[in-house]
């Protein structure tokens, strides 16, 4: 029970990791708020979870009125915020030399706008909590190993995770005066629904195996696992980092033998 009596708000927690993260959470003590744009996943995850411990608040991240609300209803519901997960994110495919600027600008409204909004707006409200004597919270922002290594069609989304790696520590060094900590997580190849079409493709798969030194695909629980340690006290000296959960893939200068019964 490492987050008791925490409050959380998880972004994009309908689906993938941050709906292991949402699990985990709950299951550590939190009280948990999912916020997304899909509504029927989400009413139907904070039931199955916990009906009384973890709400649903449709949020649409890159809006204003939204990121403040979200906040203002986790305080509603459980009088309090101290932990947020910006984990809400899009991706769109497409070449540099063509992308569309409204696909750029679209990725990088939820997965960077957004989490600058509702960081702030999170942010701000643990800052007036400190000065009323609780516990300073933490943030934790979803990067990713495209905020380090790119992939060609994939252009906005890297650009997102790259500028939220720098976002990350600047509202670490904003904050610390009040003791309030901004970390985030770099997942590599993650087990989520997007990846499990790749996943069922063996030369795809393969692919993927060639470049993870520890030769297998990661699963969402493991970076909700990530995400329990930097919310809690274990983590409490740690502010302005980037926790790369990749497989070993960032240190790999080459590829690594792939064994045929992991593409089976």
């Amino acid at each position: 029970m490492q987050l008791q009596n925490k409050v959380a708000i998880i972004t994009g927690g309908a689906h993938g990791i941050g709906l292991a993260v949402a699990r985990r959470y709950v299951a550590e003590g939190a009280k948990v708020v999912i916020a997304d744009v899909d509504a029927a996943a989400g009413e139907a995850a904070a039931k199955a979870i916990d009906a009384e411990r973890c709400r649903f608040v449709r949020t649409d991240v890159g809006d204003r009125r939204d990121a403040d609300h979200v906040v203002a209803e986790a305080c509603r519901l459980f009088d309090a915020l101290d932990v947020l997960v910006n984990n809400a994110g899009i991706v769109h495919g497409a070449d540099f030399l063509e992308i569309e600027e409204a696909d750029f600008d679209r990725v990088l409204r939820v997965n960077l706008k957004g989490a600058f909004l509702v960081g702030q707006a999170a942010a701000r409200r643990m800052v007036a909590q400190v000065k009323a004597g609780r516990p300073p919270g933490a943030i934790i922002n979803m990067s990713s190993i495209n905020a380090v290594v790119a992939i060609p069609n994939q252009v906005p989304y890297c650009v997102s995770k790259g500028g939220l790696a720098q976002l990350t520590r600047v509202m670490a060094l904003s904050l610390a005066p009040y003791g309030i900590r901004a970390n985030a997580i770099g997942p590599g190849s993650i087990m989520t629904d997007i990846l499990k079409a790749v996943g069922s493709d063996r030369e795809a798969r393969r692919r993927i195996l060639s470049r993870t030194p520890l030769g297998r695909i990661g699963e969402p629980e493991e970076i909700a696992a990530i995400a329990v340690f930097l919310a809690g006290q274990d983590s409490s000296y740690i502010t302005g980092q980037t926790v790369y959960a990749d497989g070993g893939r960032l240190g790999l200068n080459y590829v690594v033998p792939v064994a045929d019964e992991e593409t089976e």
